[in-house]
């Protein structure tokens, strides 16, 4: 009886050191939650997003100070590049903790690697955003995308440029294509200044006149438009009659382009609201810029004066070792910090897609470098008034085609021809 009360003894101790011992173990498996973490994010511009990302870390290090973010400046093509060659390859190690994805690729991108990217639902509370920004990124009732930048878009103009040639501002509220490019030879040939410029063999002004008509490269049942589509005939002979008649010049890349904005060497861009931040940079020409609406087609009857431009949204990706401090963090500053949306918006014109932020006082406060101007209140409006478009999933296929139909045009091609090959391309690519 006492050697079986022995043996039961030392049975009792042995269970209990083990219980011990895997109780420290589990005790100490536990992550430390001040224990240094470091978030890297890709995205581009530094005067707006990578401005924004790294005032949204200053905010969210004040009570986290053991996170640091880390932006890594990475130009859209090459980010887009880079995480298709990455998640093709299954080599996940080199990717980033965070994203910034243009609204139109979300969609592509999620369907095609559907596990690269975290899924927010019950995670982050996205009801505070605008619906449509919310809607774009969200595929098969999971939301993907954390909502940025508005893409309303505005005509910039140089005001002291313009009242040169004779013009006011409001010469160009309201008007069509045909009248600004009226407008812009006036311009041209009172001052000597080229009306606008764009980056050459990029379908920039073809997709933003076609959002403003309410149509896209592809039908509703999501196939492609594009040889029969009137609106994008329209938009290609109109961004050609800009060129030829000098109106507008070419450059060859981004950074040519913004150089033109902030030497005097055009009189105005039109674009996404967020190039307010670039336009900005220039500050000698602080009170010399204004906004207007963008102007519509002359006879397409669906064509209003906005359209939009861009747009975009943070995505945590799965490969993350932190990805509920990824998480926390978009949460706690883009998606909850009234405070961060009123520091980058005067200077990099990031207009909030997160509702409580539009109701700042910041909004509706004049920009001394647009003259007064109280921008911020009129680009919202002009926001609410842009035609919704579904962008389809082979959107940049398409985009791609559109451009190379836009060279062939430039140098003399048939827009029908030119469109018909478009069309069969982007068919082919969507068939494979």
């Amino acid at each position: 009886m006492k050697k079986t009360m022995c043996v039961l003894m030392v049975l009792l101790l042995v269970v209990s050191s083990l219980a011990f011992a895997g109780g420290k173990a589990e005790t100490a498996a536990v992550a430390d939650p001040n224990a240094p973490v470091t978030l890297t994010v890709w995205c581009w511009d530094p005067a707006f997003n990578i401005y924004a990302m790294n005032e949204a870390a200053k905010i969210y290090g004040a009570d986290n100070p053991n996170v640091t973010v880390n932006v890594v400046e990475t130009p859209w093509n090459d980010l887009q590049q880079k995480l298709i060659t990455s998640l093709s390859a299954n080599a996940t190690s080199n990717l980033p903790d965070i994203i910034l994805m243009q609204d139109n690729a979300i969609q592509k991108n999620v369907m095609t690697y559907p596990d690269a990217f975290v899924a927010l639902n019950g995670k982050m509370d996205l009801s505070q955003f605008a619906q449509f920004k919310v809607d774009v990124g969200t595929i098969d009732g999971q939301h993907y995308g954390v909502p940025f930048d508005n893409g309303a878009t505005g005509t910039f103009l140089r005001r002291d440029i313009i009242e040169q040639a004779g013009l006011k501002v409001s010469d160009f509220n309201d008007i069509t294509w045909e009248r600004f490019i009226e407008l812009g030879k006036i311009v041209k040939q009172k001052t000597g200044v080229a009306m606008i410029s764009t980056v050459a063999n990029e379908p920039d002004f073809p997709m933003l006149m076609l959002q403003s008509a309410g149509t896209w490269m592809f039908d509703e049942q999501g196939k492609a438009y594009i040889k029969d589509n009137a609106v994008l005939k329209e938009a290609l002979r109109i961004t050609k009659e800009m060129v030829t008649s000098g109106v507008c010049i070419l450059v060859p890349d981004w950074n040519a382009y913004i150089a033109t904005l902030n030497n005097g060497t055009v009189a105005s861009t039109i674009n996404g609201c967020w190039i307010s931040g670039s336009i900005q940079g220039e500050k000698s020409q602080s009170g010399k810029w204004a906004v207007t609406n963008t102007p519509r087609f002359a006879n397409i009857a669906s064509s209003v004066n906005y359209s939009s431009q861009g747009g975009s949204g943070w995505m945590v990706m799965a490969n993350s070792k932190n990805p509920d401090v990824a998480i926390d963090f978009l949460a706690k500053t883009f998606g909850g910090s009234v405070a961060l949306y009123e520091t980058i918006l005067p200077s990099s014109g990031a207009i909030a897609t997160w509702l409580p932020a539009a109701k700042s006082p910041v909004y509706s406060t004049p920009i001394e470098f647009f003259g007064g101007q109280k921008i911020y209140e009129d680009l919202v409006n002009f926001a609410g008034k842009v035609p919704n478009v579904k962008y389809g999933v082979f959107n940049y296929e398409a985009r791609d085609a559109i451009a190379r139909a836009l060279s062939e045009i430039m140098q003399g091609a048939d827009i029908n021809t030119a469109l018909a090959t478009a069309q069969k391309n982007v068919e082919f690519l969507m068939s494979e």
